[in-house]
């Protein structure tokens, strides 16, 4: 490899000395140490100052002799060793030793020889302050002992041996509180399982602790060039942080080592066993600046190699990828939203020119877990693709129908709720039941009952579609062509729809008073409709301007945020008995 020779020493550290270096790191600054030295001999000084000294200190008011402070000062001193002790483990404690070993003979001598005898109490109290740094030193050797076997248990795996996730995470956030460079590589056996169920989950954990042992060795030794760290997380799933590289060539060659010592055959109870992998990596800091997010990153690629299962096992993060997580994630949302009922609607007006309440467009909402509502361009778009939209819409249906037949009976208004029903939905075998289930509950006459469609659903099986189209027709409901001018249908597909409101869409509105051609544009589809014996309905009508282009070209009906934008149940309610 290009970059062994420039790396390759500094290799020689395997994964234990890693783990080691971590909990060796000393939890306070040397800066801190010697600070608490220099106060230490500070006020040792100052203590064999006052201690000798017949002067004497103000004190409110009163004269007191500066030898009074001496025990103040012996004491401060004291908690200087405790301190070292405390925080600085072995390295405190022997200077510690050191401190109190240089103090003994001095206070001896002035007792003896100088005939100081007031120095005896100093002697007690440095005996007294060794006993207890010698007792908390003791003392932390065996909690250190002891938290170091619970510790070593927590961060290794019990069944290969290996170190954890808990322990790549310990690396993960200390390389990126060093801004040092690294890449995290989540690795899945491929079709692991056959072998738990083709020979039992005994031979399968024997299999993990070979591969196991071979990544283990691998990551000790300077084979590949790099500084590796490898982990088990779960099952049959690995992860390893590559360092000390050069470029993503680099990367890319060490993991592929791994995959080949994966690969050499696996003999267990005569049995041979051939294993690959699924490899996925992102980088620190190029792909994400902290550990969770390059851990979903990482996982992001692999489930992505390993669903297009081609003979390349390796992917590297890139940001096109999240829009299939982004699905997943919204797929869940959504089937947990339709579980729990958080799927409701929004109504939004419809009106005549006169400004005349016409009715109500049903439209679909959402609320999350959390009770945030969610953009319909999010969660739509994947309920059509992942084919539960035909569930939105019922759940839709009901509720928006519930209130609806109640209002009707309430105020007898002649108003119309307008269900947007999409091509999945249209084509199911049950629909038309569906329908008349929403008439019988509810008790909505079927001429205030209007199902809109786009033009596309032409295209899809346009034999199917007039047939229930005409069906729905024939119980008396309306029908609606949404998105009128957006699609691709002919007119001679639109022709034979025997349908009751054509829809503009909106974006032929916003252009409308920009340019003489859209306006004729418009005016066209106005005109259309009303040979085809539809009336014409514009939506996305946002100022007045609009209002009176539409009046004087012939459109029937408006909707936009001018005159209503989509409003809660209890605001739509309001509005209708305010009528």
């Amino acid at each position: 490899m290009k970059h062994k020779e420039t790396f390759g020493d500094k290799n020689n550290q395997s994964m234990e000395d890693i783990m080691n270096g971590l909990d060796d790191q000393v939890r306070f600054s040397k800066l801190t140490y010697i600070l608490i030295i220099v106060l230490y001999i500070a006020t040792t000084v100052l203590l064999a100052v006052i201690s000798n000294s017949d002067s004497t200190l103000n004190l409110f008011g009163n004269p007191v002799p500066l030898k009074t402070l001496a025990g103040v000062l012996s004491s401060l001193a004291n908690i200087c060793i405790i301190f070292l002790v405390v925080f600085y483990k072995k390295t405190g404690f022997i200077t510690a030793l050191v401190i109190l070993g240089t103090q003994f003979p001095m206070l001896i001598r002035k007792i003896f020889v100088l005939h100081v005898y007031g120095s005896i109490p100093g002697i007690f109290t440095n005996i007294f302050t060794l006993i207890a740094a010698v007792i908390i030193f003791v003392s932390d050797v065996k909690l250190a002992k002891y938290q170091k076997g619970i510790r070593k248990q927590a961060i290794t795996d019990r069944l290969t041996g290996l170190l954890n996730r808990f322990a790549c995470y310990e690396l993960m956030d200390d390389l990126i509180a060093k801004k040092e460079n690294f890449a995290l590589v989540m690795i899945d056996l491929n079709n692991f399982r056959e072998i738990n169920d083709s020979k039992g989950h005994t031979t399968g954990n024997e299999v993990l602790k070979v591969v196991a042992k071979r990544w283990c060795d691998c990551a000790n030794s300077d084979d590949t060039g790099t500084l590796d760290f490898v982990t088990r997380q779960s099952g049959d799933e690995f992860m390893l942080v590559i360092r000390k590289y050069l470029d993503d060539e680099d990367i890319m060659d060490t993991i592929r080592h791994f995959e080949k010592v994966l690969e050499e055959k696996v003999t267990i109870d005569e049995c041979e066993y051939y294993l690959s992998a699924s490899f996925g990596y992102a980088e620190y800091p190029a792909d994400a600046d902290n550990a969770d997010t390059l851990f979903t990153y990482a996982n992001t690629a692999m489930y992505e190699i390993k669903k297009i299962n081609s003979s390349n096992h390796i992917l590297r993060f890139s940001t096109d990828l999240l829009k299939e997580e982004n699905t997943l994630e919204m797929e869940r949302m959504l089937r947990t939203a339709l579980e729990k009922g958080n799927i409701y609607f929004n109504l939004q007006p419809q009106y005549t020119m006169d400004h005349k309440l016409r009715g109500f467009e049903a439209l679909a909402r959402m609320r999350d877990e959390a009770g945030q509502i969610v953009s319909p361009g999010e969660f739509i778009p994947v309920a059509e693709k992942i084919g539960i939209i035909d569930k939105v819409d019922s759940m839709v249906f009901k509720k928006s129908a519930e209130l609806f037949g109640r209002l009707l009976k309430e105020t007898g208004a002649d108003i119309t709720l307008s269900l947007n029903a999409s091509v999945k939905h249209l084509m199911k075998s049950d629909f038309l039941d569906e329908l008349k289930s929403l008439l019988d509950t509810y008790d909505i006459p079927a001429g205030n009952l209007e199902i809109e469609i786009t033009e596309s659903i032409m295209m899809d099986s346009a034999d199917k579609a007039l047939a229930c189209i005409n069906s729905i027709k024939e119980m008396g409901i309306k029908i609606a062509i949404d998105d009128f001018g957006t699609g691709y249908s002919s007119l001679s597909y639109l022709s034979r729809v025997p349908a009751d409101l054509l829809k503009i869409d909106k974006s032929f509105i916003d252009e409308m008073n920009n340019s003489d051609a859209s306006k004729k544009y418009v005016a066209a589809i106005v005109s259309m409709g009303h040979i085809m014996n539809m009336e014409v309905i514009s939506e996305g009508v946002e100022d007045d301007a609009q209002i009176e282009t539409l009046r004087k070209i012939g459109c029937d009906f408006i909707q936009g945020f001018i005159w209503g934008r989509p409003l809660s149940a209890e605001d739509a309610e309001a509005l209708v008995k305010g009528m």
